[in-house]
């Protein structure tokens, strides 16, 4: 049996020692924002904020969450995730499933045309000619269509399948199931691991996604909550971002305005990934190997 040293020890407190360094370095402008969001305003404006807040005040935070415009766009990101990680989830599914029946004549050549796309698309304007000729400038449908497959999660949701045993469908072909009883009442059900970080990794892109509103969306009411923050971080006048006047922003900084809101979205993705974390996990590892 192996005896661990004391060289040993010291080369794993080292390990730990730079691991909690680089968690520390990769938190304090994360922790410099909050404390700006719930410092004074003479504070920020001096300068003299850095990890830990200098006074204390809810108000700016406050004004942040109970702003309309505010709420309309985190509303609006909820529900772009929400139906787009299942619309995704559900056309990934059913393009994966026939995709993993490698006897199926022409397969080979489907796949190296969905992996073609991985590596080669047309481009920002020739996406946007389409988008404008579609009719969905200033439509929800713009932000969510376009991204309903990747490819790289359909290859993994396909190797997941090749994985399952091929006797289960077999079988129920024995018993008179067709390939769409087989798919939602044998296969899905079976899937949930991999389902459900494929779920995940889609939800993440639905909800981080500001580039593609930032060119389809010009409706202040349509703008989802990251190209909000967009508008609040890169706004030099915050009152043109708000829905407040000058005067209702004579009382909050306008950089603890920014501060705020940065904390304030990214509070929902904080809340639900610590009960998802180990599918991120799981996600690294599923379809890799066959069973």
């Amino acid at each position: 049996m192996y005896r661990r040293t004391a060289k040993d020890f010291a080369l794993d407190g080292l390990i730990y020692v730079v691991l909690v360094m680089m968690g520390l370095i990769t938190l304090l402008p994360f922790v410099n924002v909050f404390s700006k969001s719930i410092s004074e305003e003479w504070a920020i404006l001096a300068g003299q904020v850095g990890i830990f807040p200098v006074g204390f005040q809810l108000d700016t935070m406050k004004f942040v969450v109970t702003n309309s415009q505010f709420l309309n766009s985190l509303w609006i990101s909820v529900l772009i995730t929400v139906i787009g990680t299942l619309a995704s989830l559900l056309i990934t599914a059913l393009t994966a499933y026939p995709l993993s029946k490698r006897e199926l004549p022409g397969m080979g050549i489907v796949i190296v045309l969905f992996i073609f796309t991985m590596m080669f698309n047309g481009g920002i304007i020739p996406n946007y000619l389409l988008i404008r000729e579609l009719g969905l400038i200033n439509n929800l449908g713009s932000l969510i269509y376009p991204a309903l497959i990747s490819v790289f999660n359909l290859l993994v949701i396909k190797s997941y399948f090749e994985s399952l045993p091929t006797s289960l469908e077999e079988s129920a072909k024995l018993e008179g199931a067709n390939n769409f009883t087989i798919l939602f009442r044998i296969i899905l059900p079976l899937s949930g691991p991999v389902l459900a970080t494929i779920g995940l990794f889609y939800a993440v892109q639905f909800w981080n996604d500001y580039f593609h509103p930032m060119l389809y969306i010009n409706s202040s009411s349509l703008k989802p909550l990251q190209l909000y923050l967009q508008d609040i971080v890169m706004n030099a006048d915050t009152s043109s971002a708000l829905d407040k006047s000058a005067d209702d922003l004579m009382n909050v900084p306008a950089e603890g305005v920014r501060s705020a809101t940065v904390i304030a979205s990214t509070i929902p993705i904080l809340l639900v990934y610590p009960f998802l974390q180990k599918y991120f996990i799981k996600g690294v590892l599923i379809g890799s190997v066959k069973g």
